[in-house]
Parts: C-alpha cells; structure tokens; sequence
C-alpha cells in the first residue's frame, strides 16, 4: 500500500516496504511489516497505537539509530531522502543527514539528555559537526535556540545541567537541539509524555508555530489522540507491527473503518460526559507476541466483531481511492449487525 501525503507536492520522504526484523534468544521477530507511506513539507504525519505496534522502531528504522549488531532492514525495504535510500546508506552517510536534514526529539528527555554536560554544550554539539559557526556563532545559536523555544532567561540556562531544569524545560532543550540546524522531518516520539496539559499544549504549540516558521514536515509518534486531532494532518493506525488504517485526521476520527480504531476512539475520556458507576471503555487483551503472531488477522483475537473468515486467513490493506486504507475483512460500514465467532 502506498498512502500518499495530502498535499499535491512531492513527498520529501518515501518509506516502501519497511520490514524490520530483530535476533533474539527465542529466533528472528518481525516488529515492522511492510510498512509504506509519504510525508509531505509542511505536513504532519501522526503514527499511533499500543505499545508493541511498532511505532518507534519504524522512526528508528528510518534514522538508522537500531544496534545493528541485531536488527535486520529486509533488502525490499526503501527509505527514500531526497534520492538517497536511507535503509541502505552507509553511516557516513546517514551521519550527514541525522541530526541535520533528519531530526529527532526522543521519548524521554531526561534520559536522553547526558545529565555530565550542559545543555548548550549539547546543543552546540549538533552545530558544531554540521556547521561551520565559530565557537561565538555557536553559542549565540544556541542561546537564541533556547529563547526560540521559549526558556526564559536563556543566558543563564545556556550553561545549566539537565537536572536544573524541569520536565517541561528539558523537552524543550531536546526540541532545540533536533531544530537548532533547521531540518526538513523532524520526528517527535511521544513529545508530551509525562507532561501535564499545559506543559503539554505550549510544546504543542510550539512544535506548530515551528513547523509554519520552517515548513519543517513532522512525523509525530503518540499514544494520545487528543494530540493527534489537534496537529495532525493525516494519521496512520499500528497494530503488531503493521498498518491497519490511514487517512486524514477527519476520516479517522469521524468514520473509523477499522474495529481497532473504533476501540481506540471509544476509550477517550469524553469531555463534558459523567456516567456514574460506568467503566471507561477498554480494548479486551493485549497486542500479540512478536515471537507468536497470528497467521490470520493479528486483531480478531480482540475484535467484537471477529467471523469465521477471520480466523482463517489475514486481510489485505485496501486502498479505497481517497486518500484512505484500511485492513479489515469487515470494514465498520460492513461490519456485521452482532458479533459471532468468540463472542465476548
């Protein structure tokens, strides 16, 4: 499958038949199967599902930032950079681009910032290797990075180590330093985790004035739909490793096709709405194993609407022509009146 950025303009980034596989003691596991889609300049491309769908290591795939000593990018797969395959770059390569024409902010800000050196120094880091700013240059970019971003009194935290400054400070500093040579992708891995709201709506809001100021495209992993609705373009949905509905953030929230998107949606809070003494709808069971996937389709073990034909034989991705896919035997606008087979 092939989803198409929204926009009419070239995609910057092409990802065709991303399969990534790891060695482990149990044999090889595939975490990324056949994974194809577009990013456009100036779009935002949200991925989302549960944990152990797929989603970091499809952004970690495309930055080459996996220990190779056991991951496998299949030789099918195509990570297509401005005429350059990513998948099969050599790190020479991929070190010219990373951090410079591909950037990323990381899940965990605290964790990856290195806590022994300052955060201009790390920051300074980055335009050290792909510019040539003298040392002056550099820490004035720097502190106007971090006034870009809005810390207050960037001066002073210029020369402050990671646990000086908080939660909300040190994502900052990670976005600084993933925009400080003004890529053309960012990609932000859960970017508000563990923030409260409004920690969590200013980096948001930062993120987009950013990317209007730049026409930075932006491939945002997140658990959070909420997010999603707010700054994304279209959105891709993950289940074991695989894509199992696209489409623009409208279609998906307004006529989700496939059950699992459905479930994803019914489990937002809704805001405004009390029933008391009801339970928040959930998702009965867990994403499947890596090393014991399905050979029919990877969802029906979950799905209220699961058939016989389910569990024979795994679906196809179907295009639908606008714009839009989805894996589904029984797409919602098909889906049967009650479910049958493992009725729960």
């Amino acid at each position: 499958m092939i989803q198409r950025a929204a926009s009419n303009a070239e995609p910057i980034l092409t990802v065709r038949n991303l399969t990534t596989r790891f060695r482990t003691d149990l044999g090889l596991v595939t975490a990324v199967d056949d994974v194809s889609f577009d990013v456009a300049a100036g779009e935002t491309l949200g991925i989302v599902g549960e944990s152990g769908c797929g989603k970091t290591v499809t952004s970690k795939s495309i930055m080459r930032l996996l220990p190779e000593q056991v991951t496998r990018i299949d030789p099918k797969s195509r990570i297509l950079f401005k005429g350059v395959n990513l998948a099969t770059a050599d790190e020479a390569a991929m070190r010219s681009i990373r951090g410079d024409k591909i950037a990323m902010i990381f899940q965990e800000p605290m964790t990856s910032l290195n806590p022994v050196f300052r955060v201009g120094w790390q920051i300074d880091e980055a335009l050290k290797y792909h510019t040539t700013l003298n040392r002056a240059q550099r820490r004035a970019r720097t502190i106007e990075m971090l006034r870009l971003v809005e810390i207050p009194n960037p001066e002073r935290r210029v020369d402050e180590y990671p646990h000086q400054l908080s939660g909300g400070m040190r994502q900052r500093v990670m976005i600084a330093i993933a925009l400080c040579c003004e890529p053309d992708i960012l990609i932000a891995d859960e970017p508000t985790t563990a923030l409260d709201v409004t920690i969590q709506a200013q980096i948001l809001n930062l993120m987009e004035g950013l990317k209007r100021k730049l026409n930075t495209a932006i491939v945002l992993i997140t658990h959070n739909l909420g997010v999603v609705a707010q700054v994304c373009d279209r959105v891709i949905v993950m289940y074991a490793g695989r894509i199992i509905e696209t489409g623009s953030v409208h279609d998906i929230f307004h006529r989700p096709q496939h059950p699992y998107t459905q479930a994803l949606l019914e489990s937002i809070p809704k805001r405004g709405r009390r029933e008391h003494g009801k339970r928040l709808p959930t998702i009965p069971g867990i994403v499947p194993s890596l090393h014991d996937l399905p050979s029919h389709c990877r969802f029906a073990d979950r799905c209220r609407y699961k058939q016989d034909k389910c569990i024979a034989a795994e679906p196809d991705l179907i295009e639908t022509g606008d714009g839009r896919a989805y894996r589904c035997f029984y797409p919602l606008n098909q889906a049967p009146a009650a479910p049958t087979v493992g009725a729960r």
